[in-house]
């Protein structure tokens, strides 16, 4: 615009427009004033000089990548073991204690097949007395001299008790000169001869519950003499 019309513009009331003023160093066109918040905000604190690191900067890491704190980029922990050392953290076994440690193990060892070869003996001798027994039962079988009639109470120890078998007065006699012998069966007593009952203490020697010496005397075989029977009537 000329002079000229400037002249008669102005001559005519108008004024002339405003001139913008200078944004103040710092601010955008959008800045509401010192106190504004947001990412291009100045927190009013001087930075650090050039060299220096800003402040609130994060320290850097380590060339492995690892955390100050020692933690691995991905968050977990690193391993508390160290390489060639006890797996749990704890101290080495020493020289001792690993001996120590096989003592014990070979004793335990030691202990087990002793009570397995027990175990085996046991069942070995229960085996060998089922045996003996079958044929004791075998060798005596219909050949018992028990009288379904006798009367005399022939007492006897055994298996740390008074027993006691009934016989006649002929069998008393030969029982007291060693003529007969007593077996133990299944809970029976069975009057036998003298050689049955040499074969009985051969085959299974528990069985054998009366063999009379005749040359004993009468504090060695008190109940041989018939004055010394023990009434029937008697508990023992």
């Amino acid at each position: 615009m000329s002079n000229s019309l400037r002249d008669q513009l102005m001559g005519l009331g108008f004024k002339p427009a405003p001139k913008p003023e200078r944004p103040v160093q710092g601010k955008g066109p959008h800045d509401k004033g010192p106190h504004a918040k947001g990412p291009h905000a100045r927190s009013g604190k001087p930075e650090h000089r050039q060299g220096g690191k800003p402040q609130g900067a994060q320290p850097q890491g380590r060339p492995d990548g690892r955390k100050p704190d020692g933690r691995k980029p991905d968050g977990r922990k690193p391993d508390a073991r160290k390489p060639g050392g006890p797996r749990h953290g704890g101290k080495p076994q020493s020289r001792e204690d690993i001996d120590l440690a096989k003592a014990y193990a070979i004793r335990a060892q030691r202990e087990k097949d002793e009570r397995i070869a027990a175990e085996a003996a046991k069942q070995e001798e229960a085996r060998l007395r089922r045996e003996a027994r079958a044929r004791l039962a075998e060798l005596v079988k219909d050949k018992a001299l028990n009288d379904a009639a006798a009367e005399i109470a022939r007492h006897f120890p055994y298996g740390g008790k008074i027993k006691r078998i009934y016989v006649n007065d002929a069998q008393l006699k030969q029982l007291n000169a060693g003529e007969l012998g007593v077996l133990q069966m299944d809970g029976r007593y069975l009057l036998v001869s003298a050689e049955m009952l040499a074969q009985a203490e051969a085959i299974f020697p528990p069985a054998v519950a009366l063999k009379v010496d005749p040359n004993a005397t009468a504090e060695e075989d008190p109940y041989a003499d018939p004055q010394y029977q023990v009434p029937d009537d008697l508990v023992w």
